[in-house]
């Protein structure tokens, strides 16, 4: 099954069942966006709109993007911000958000299913205004390494998304290559414990003026 399909079957459940990288990058994303001002935003993996209404709170526009029309469709029930608005997109296909003109790009939990992350880069600077900033929070490399993968139960049993390994150097060239300093690396661990592995990893990349 597609990973598309697999997320559209995810969507009954995304929001009730434990998951602790789903919750923890909301808190990576308010943390790490928190101090920074921005007006028009769009939201790469938008899902059931786990970070929708706080960009919207603190946006005069947010364009919230996924590729499964079920979570999507989840995320408009509970999105009651006038200024947000939705659109199904795939990110691995060419973007259509030239219309927009952000000076944030959100991107969270959905590089894991991309294989070449350069189009990523290269399609975010060339949506992004002048000095935008780029904001993407994965799963850690290091929990990769450890066979961790999108997967949830289902009435058939475990579902595992298929999923591309990509190492903090795979980030951080593709970002260079592409016309973005590093301005902000994080890394997130379960309660805050650094004795143990990083769930998540998170990046703000600047675009060159």
């Amino acid at each position: 099954m597609s990973t598309q399909k697999l997320y559209d079957q995810w969507s009954a459940t995304y929001d009730i069942v434990e998951n602790p990288t789903r919750d923890l990058e909301k808190i990576a994303c308010e943390t790490t966006l928190g101090d920074i001002s921005f007006s028009r935003v769009i939201e790469l993996g938008g899902g059931t709109g786990k970070n929708t209404s706080w960009l919207a709170e603190r946006a005069v526009k947010v364009l919230s993007v996924d590729f499964s029309s079920e979570m999507q469709a989840v995320a408009r029930t509970k999105v009651r911000d006038e200024n947000v608005e939705f659109r199904i997109a795939d990110v691995r296909e060419p973007w259509a958000f030239d219309d927009f003109g952000p000076d944030v790009i959100t991107c969270s939990l959905i590089l894991e299913h991309v294989e070449n992350l350069d189009p990523i880069f290269q399609q975010a600077r060339s949506t992004l205004v002048a000095g935008g900033r780029f904001y993407i929070c994965e799963l850690h490399p290091f929990k990769q390494y450890e066979g961790s993968k999108a997967r949830f139960e289902s009435e058939d049993g475990v579902q595992v998304t298929e999923c591309f390994q990509h190492h903090v150097t795979d980030y951080t060239s593709a970002a260079l290559a592409n016309g973005f300093s590093i301005e902000r690396m994080d890394e997130w661990f379960d309660d805050d414990d650094r004795t143990t592995t990083p769930r998540l990893i998170s990046f703000v990349f600047a675009k060159f003026v």
